[in-house]
């Protein structure tokens, strides 16, 4: 989330969202009296498992081995919490007390009474009460934990199904629905949808933990979708009139405007909290997709983006319990997202429900699906390439400034598995070139990929918004984590000092703080090869030389790949380097630079960065036309106003460091991807 620059006047208290509250009309009741495993005993698989329990509840193995894939990809996780509270290849939740402390979810907050007794952040309880048991069973015992989850299964069918099981495997249609724990008819039909295409098409995987497991397509599935109507639950019309949201019809979409308001009547250049305008027409096009955390809890996030002070937005706001998308700003306008004009005029801004501090916690596999989805839609319906270089994190865009570059926002952080998630978007890192290419892409296997980083937030800068919403501890402390990037040293060995980026450390070296990017490379990102040495890569990175750990047996760190590359032209000892790509001064007319009391947004070259002879890096895409767009007054009645000025010079987006960048192309040749 880009934090804004402006205090808000307001803070309005939000009650629990939807999905959170009770599920109307239905109770738990038991359905069987075992306690232990059946008679045949202990399976020695999780395949094994999940025939055992779907055996003794009565639930077709197809549905419970769906729910589960569908959940957590069939993860046990080590008996550890794996997304928001959840536990064990059924998800089965058990939020406490202990972890809203951790999350920093403020006791003053609306939300976390509410939190701590909502049924479905407490799955987990519930499924060992059907199995006579306590709920750390389930949460640690996988094979308890599938027991739980089909006990739960079979009490839901027998709940609408005056007691009896469903005959047929479309009949557990509404009982899969009701899994998903949701209060909206929609958000639970289409949990049920994305089980049933699980039968459909098949699937087979081999766990981080080494199972392997296989579904098995099934044929003639035709579900009656109105059985979700037996549940219950809220059914959610969109408002007459109002804003349709512009999502695939495969995820659960409503919209909620941003606050597009004039704060001072007197001065028509104070509103808040996006520019209008008309992508992609008139050539401003949409090049990015952007994804945040919040940070936020998202009905916090709700509230602080339809507040006008607030003076940051999002086009799209995703909710972790169960992926539900709202749109807050139409894809046409320019939501302020990501402090540096130069890439946000030019993308769409999606913001998650969760904390960068805590790891993948609040990554549920419904709010990974719900962004994959969208994002796969958004690229198609804009012509947006697929890859890392225009699909970012908001830790992957520079700040605008001398001083924004090192206070640039670091989110969705290590615990987002960017292989997992543009595996969804259908992009999968692979290889692309033969092993001896001269570029790599970053890819290590994200459970494997174990690092440990700390973190200590600065409540001063998050002052002018008090909670409830959200307390700030310190330090904090991710530990042997499944993370995202390779730290970098400053020579092949693990004994050497870690890279240090110039903005963040002018003097000595790198850390193992999450917000020091200046350190990490990022799974996705693609770079070219400097050296290599037994088991070490090095690359070009921010104008230094870093080494990495790159294995060339079972788990290498990196894929070969194919790209074109730039590099500086010949007789240049170094070039220089941008982090906007803002037009040059001839391009604005008289009258507009008059209006605005000088040139605005002039080019200026990173003082700290630069690209010496003898470097290279991988080039996003052709060059491109420098631009910048004005939205000046609230009424687009200022001189030019809402105009996209586009220079004459053309520049190379790059993957310079963590962080995209520019270069002149007058500055550099291209290399043909080889």
């Amino acid at each position: 989330m880009h934090r804004p620059l402006r205090t808000p006047r307001r803070r309005r208290a939000q009650t629990v969202v939807a999905a959170l509250s009770l599920l109307a009309g239905l109770s738990v009741t038991a359905v069987g009296t075992t306690t232990t495993a059946q008679a045949a005993g202990p399976q020695a698989t999780r395949q094994g498992e999940f025939a055992s329990a779907a055996t003794e509840f009565g639930v077709p193995l197809p549905v419970l081995e769906a729910v589960s894939y569908y959940e957590t990809r069939w993860e046990a996780h080590g008996g550890q919490v794996n997304a928001e509270a959840g536990y064990g290849p059924m998800n089965l939740t058990d939020l406490t007390a202990s972890t809203l402390d951790t999350d920093g979810l403020s006791t003053q907050s609306p939300r976390y009474a509410k939190l701590l007794t909502a049924p479905a952040e407490h799955t987990a309880p519930a499924a060992a009460k059907l199995l006579g048991t306590d709920a750390a069973a389930v949460e640690t015992d996988e094979a308890q934990n599938i027991r739980g989850g089909a006990a739960l299964l079979a009490s839901y069918a027998r709940g609408y199904g005056h007691g009896r099981l469903p005959r047929t495997v479309d009949g557990w249609y509404a009982a899969a629905a009701r899994y998903s724990q949701s209060t909206e008819d929609s958000v639970a039909q289409a949990f049920a949808d994305g089980v049933w295409d699980a039968m459909r098409t098949g699937a087979a995987r081999t766990t981080d933990d080494g199972q392997q497991l296989t579904l098995a397509p099934v044929r003639g599935l035709h579900p009656n979708r109105n059985d979700v109507r037996e549940l219950g639950l809220k059914e959610v019309t969109p408002p007459e009139g109002g804003q349709k949201p512009e999502c695939p019809r495969t995820i659960t979409c409503d919209t909620v405007p941003g606050a597009y308001t004039l704060l001072d009547p007197s001065d028509l250049g104070d509103y808040g909290s996006h520019d209008l305008a008309d992508r992609p027409n008139g050539g401003l096009d949409i090049r990015y997709i952007t994804l945040h955390t919040t940070d936020e809890t998202y009905d916090g996030t709700l509230d602080l983006f339809t507040d006008p002070t607030y003076q940051a937005s999002a086009n799209y706001v995703v909710r972790s319990s169960d992926g539900l998308v709202t749109q807050m700003i139409p894809n046409k306008d320019i939501a302020w997202d990501s402090g540096n004009r130069s890439f946000y005029q030019h993308s769409i801004g999606i913001e998650q429900e969760a904390w960068s501090t805590h790891g993948a916690t609040w990554f549920s596999e419904d709010l990974y699906r719900s962004t994959a989805a969208l994002v796969r839609y958004l690229a198609d319906e804009y012509h947006i390439p697929l890859d890392r270089a225009h699909i970012l994190g908001h830790d992957n865009v520079p700040g605008s400034s001398e001083s924004g570059i090192a206070t640039q926002h670091w989110d969705p952080g290590p615990g987002w598995d960017w292989a997992h998630f543009m595996d969804l978007a259908g992009a999968p890192i692979h290889a692309t070139a033969a092993p001896s290419s001269d570029v790599v892409t970053i890819d290590p296997a994200f459970q494997a990929n174990r690092q440990t980083t700390t973190y200590c937030d600065d409540p001063a800068g998050y002052k002018r918004f008090p909670g409830p919403y959200r307390s700030y501890d310190c330090p904090v402390t991710s530990k042997d984590a499944p993370s995202d990037f390779v730290p970098l040293y400053t020579s092949p060995s693990t004994t050497a000092p870690l890279l240090a980026d110039p903005y963040l450390h002018p003097t000595g070296s790198g850390t193992d703080a999450m917000n020091d990017w200046g350190d990490k490379a990022s799974t996705g990102e693609s770079y070219v090869v400097a050296d290599r040495r037994p088991g070490w890569t090095a690359i070009w990175f921010g104008g230094q030389e870093a080494w990495f750990q790159d294995s060339s047996g079972n788990h290498p760190t990196t894929v070969p790949t194919s790209a074109e590359r730039i590099v500086p032209k010949a007789g240049k000892a170094s070039i220089p380097v941008y982090t906007t790509a803002y037009p040059e001064a001839s391009v604005y007319p008289a009258d507009f630079v008059a209006y605005e009391g000088g040139t605005p947004r002039p080019q200026t070259a990173a003082k700290k960065y630069a690209i010496l002879a003898g470097q290279s890096y991988v080039a996003s895409g052709p060059a491109v036309n420098t631009d910048t767009y004005f939205a000046i007054d609230y009424d687009g009645s200022a001189p030019y106003d809402r105009h996209d000025f586009v220079g004459t010079t053309k520049v190379y987006e790059i993957v310079y460091n963590h962080r995209m960048a520019f270069v002149n192309a007058a500055d550099v040749d291209l290399v043909p991807a080889s």
